[in-house]
């Protein structure tokens, strides 16, 4: 089987066997089988084959599934955020801070925000110092680092999704941080 100009390995195939097998075609459609000969035509060096894959049953998973994708604001939230018909419910201002003070902060505001109910927060992370920066340092440190620490696996179940904020929030040193609802453990 040749995908993307790439061949697959025997391993490769027979994973793939397996999981073609477990899957029930569309109506009126028949099921799709590799072929088999493009396999036996040409075989795989050995360098090629990795390690035996440990393939688990269908439907059981032993890690925990993954966070649905960030997404971004929605036009609609934008556009009442540009008119000042929604603010934003709480504000953290992390200029100054190093970044694991800030990272610490903003893992200890949002956990704080998301149990208060907030929908909606504002992180202002600043553009970076202007002009010449000394020794190879990098401007804007903070405004490059917030967004990655919001996808880590830390702040991933606390947040919907987040966006830069709008001109009268801080702009491109800013951003709007949806928070997920609370789950009450009871």
């Amino acid at each position: 089987m040749r995908r993307r100009g790439k061949l697959l390995s025997e391993a490769e195939l027979a994973l793939w066997r397996q999981v073609a097998r477990t899957v029930t075609p569309l109506a009126g459609r028949a099921p799709v089988e590799p072929e088999p000969e493009a396999a036996q035509a040409k075989p795989a060096p050995a360098a090629e084959t990795g390690p035996p894959v440990a393939v688990l049953a269908p439907g059981r998973s032993s890690a925990k599934p993954a966070p649905p994708p960030l997404v971004p604001l929605e036009r609609r939230m934008r556009t009442q955020l540009r008119r000042g018909q929604q603010g934003v419910e709480a504000v953290i201002d992390l200029h100054g801070l190093r970044q694991e003070e800030a990272h610490s902060a903003l893992r200890g505001f949002l956990r704080l925000q998301q149990q208060r109910g907030a929908k909606l927060v504002l992180v202002v992370t600043g553009k970076g110092i202007a002009g010449d920066v000394p020794y190879g340092e990098e401007r804007g440190i903070l405004r490059r680092n917030v967004p990655h620490w919001l996808r880590l696996p830390d702040l991933r179940p606390l947040v919907l999704g987040f966006d830069e904020a709008e001109q009268r929030h801080g702009g491109a040193g800013a951003l709007y941080i949806r928070l997920r609802r609370s789950r009450e453990t009871g």
